[in-house]
């Protein structure tokens, strides 16, 4: 089996800080800026411990975020200070990610946001971070997929800088919305992810499992950044049990089961990214091996992953009409692989937009225009596959920026 080099991340933010004097009440972006050294101490004594990249303390810094703690119109001038404490901090001796959190907004039906707000709030905060000279991005602690593919498309309209992408499940690796870790992993490599994984929520233990089924559909490095265990509330604060030597009795796991890149999540410090360096000799990272999608279509709803054979039929075609929604409905009811709507105008585009969360079937997209299909595949928050007679020109970029199958 072939190997790589393990990466080392850093460890928690959050709970550390409150470990060195931040109440957890107040905006964390406010305190990091009126306690700058008490950041940067932080982060060199994660790069002594071993991290080779350090997160900006950026997580929150995004206009949603930022309203709620009441502070607006400081966005850019938030990123380009917290990112300038950490390259102070790193120096030459590691790399600098632009972190970017979920917003916790959801898409209409379920929410009174738009997918291009979600693109717009995002792209604020990551020109901003390009703007002060991150050196790649990380896009984490996700549990819906809107945010991160919104995120993810921010990134790459911005920047052509490196970027991970981490979602948070449960301990059978499902998000908050019922998303798999196998879906997760098969929309963001194809978006363009450079590595894809998990952080926070459970402990190592809880992870490997949820590796081991990603690996088989995984093109991309893995990244594992785990709690120390679960939380519980002792004396009325929250405490992590989970301690070093114990944390990483999970990496030669994890690393088999193709996780390149390791740090730690909430209840971690540098101890533990201290032991992960120790033991990093010894830890071989399995390449990525997709047999999963070896020569089959790697399709995903937004939910579920379907690894289809190439000789798939389209079937019957829908047209997007304002009927469409009805048309889902009794398409879904028949046993066929594949839904396959066309889609030749904006306005068809929109109405697939207002019933996309239906389809729980592989999607396959039928179009003639490449404005209308490329909106089309902006909305829809799986990955799809194409039929009809559009060249490779067009359909290239648009397999390169969202995963189009083609």
């Amino acid at each position: 089996m072939e190997i790589y080099s393990p990466f080392i991340l850093d460890g928690a933010t959050g709970t550390e800080l409150q470990n060195r004097g931040y109440n957890g009440k107040e905006c964390t972006e406010k305190w990091v800026l009126e306690h700058p050294e008490v950041v940067k101490k932080m982060e060199r004594e994660y790069i002594e411990a071993g991290s080779q990249i350090i997160y900006a303390p950026t997580f929150g810094a995004n206009r949603v975020k930022m309203e709620e703690n009441g502070i607006f119109n400081e966005v850019t001038e938030y990123n380009h200070r917290l990112v300038e404490i950490a390259k102070e901090a790193a120096g030459d001796s590691a790399l600098v990610a632009g972190d970017i959190s979920p917003l916790g907004k959801f898409l209409f039906p379920l929410g009174d946001m738009s997918f291009e707000e979600m693109v717009d709030v995002y792209k604020e905060q990551v020109k901003a971070q390009e703007e002060a000279g991150v050196d790649l991005f990380v896009i984490e602690t996700v549990m819906t997929v809107p945010e991160a593919r919104a995120a993810l498309l921010a990134v790459k309209e911005v920047s052509e800088k490196p970027v991970l992408v981490c979602f948070t499940c449960d301990e059978t690796g499902q998000t908050l919305m019922g998303s798999d870790v196998t879906a997760l992993v098969t929309i963001f490599q194809g978006m363009g992810a450079d590595a894809f994984g998990l952080n926070c929520s459970v402990g190592p233990d809880k992870l490997v499992d949820q590796f081991r089924r990603m690996r088989p559909y995984a093109a991309v490095p893995l990244i594992a950044k785990p709690n120390a265990g679960m939380p519980q509330i002792v004396d009325g604060k929250t405490v992590y049990d989970c301690p070093p030597e114990e944390f990483t009795a999970y990496l030669g796991d994890l690393a088999g089961a193709g996780v390149a890149y390791f740090g730690g999540c909430c209840g971690t410090g540098p101890d533990h990214i201290r032991m992960i360096k120790e033991k990093s000799g010894s830890l071989r990272p399995a390449k990525p091996q997709p047999w999963a999608l070896s020569g089959k279509l790697p399709l995903a709803t937004e939910k579920r992953v379907f690894p289809l054979d190439p000789q798939v039929s389209p079937g019957k075609v829908l047209a997007a009409g304002s009927d469409l929604s009805d048309a889902l409905d009794e398409e879904l009811d028949i046993d066929y692989p594949v839904v396959t709507i066309a889609v030749n105008t904006l306005e068809e585009a929109e109405n697939l937009a207002d019933c996309q969360m239906n389809i729980t079937k592989p999607l396959c997209l039928v179009s003639d225009n490449p404005e209308a299909l490329e909106s089309a595949l902006r909305i829809y928050q799986g990955r799809a596959m194409y039929d009809g007679s559009l060249g490779e020109e067009i359909l290239k970029p648009l397999a390169d920026k969202y995963g189009l199958v083609y």
